[in-house]
């Protein structure tokens, strides 16, 4: 394993991509439907805020409208946090508009539905999946300079939670506010976090 540079933490093993944590998210502009209408966005309008990026392999699919529907349901929740969400696909802003106008599941959805016809994103994003022009279940959180805190990918068949990807995104908001604490496993909201000292080795 070798580091591609002393001020990156990002690695690669045989030439392969091994993490994007602590890394800036990438350039990019692209169309996503949202609120009725389609807007224009690039990676600037993700800067100043805290923002997950949820991609799925597909529109009009099986698992991805469950997964973009309990999202939905966190998205107020989201908002009230200062969080934005983008889900992306390798589907164009046209298709979102339809399918959000064809499924009751995805007709709930308020946040961007970005289409990366290109893959552009998602490949940035290291979760494209090779010789099938489709995503991964990639889920991550990016802080408001632009860098990812939180990465997480499964396979086809596993959907995923998002009351515990509310649980991360507030952990990486603690933590980033409160320098100097980190948050054990299964912390929640007002629970008690850990200070990393020398004190504390092998005291846990």
């Amino acid at each position: 394993m070798r580091p591609l540079n002393r001020d990156v933490a990002l690695y690669f093993t045989d030439g392969d991509l091994m993490s994007l944590v602590n890394t800036p998210i990438k350039p990019f502009s692209a169309t996503a439907y949202k609120a009725g209408e389609f807007v224009d966005i690039t990676e600037a309008d993700v800067k100043g805020k805290w923002a997950i990026f949820f991609f799925y392999p597909a529109d009009f699919t099986f698992v991805c409208p469950t997964e973009l529907e309990d999202l939905q349901d966190e998205y107020a929740n989201l908002q009230s946090m200062g969080v934005e969400v983008f889900s992306v696909s390798t589907d164009t802003h046209f298709s979102h508009k339809a399918w959000h106008d064809t499924s009751p599941a995805i007709g709930k959805i308020q946040y961007y539905m970005v289409g990366d016809q290109t893959g552009t994103i998602t490949t940035n994003f290291d979760v494209m999946r090779e010789g099938a022009g489709l995503a991964d279940r990639g889920t991550f959180v990016v802080d408001p300079d632009g860098i990812i805190q939180v990465m997480e990918t499964t396979c086809e068949g596993v959907g995923r939670n998002a009351k515990e990807l509310v649980r991360k995104v507030k952990a990486a908001i603690h933590v980033r506010n409160n320098p100097g604490q980190v948050c054990p496993a299964k912390w929640e909201e007002g629970s008690e976090t850990l200070a990393p000292s020398l004190d504390l080795v092998g005291k846990i």
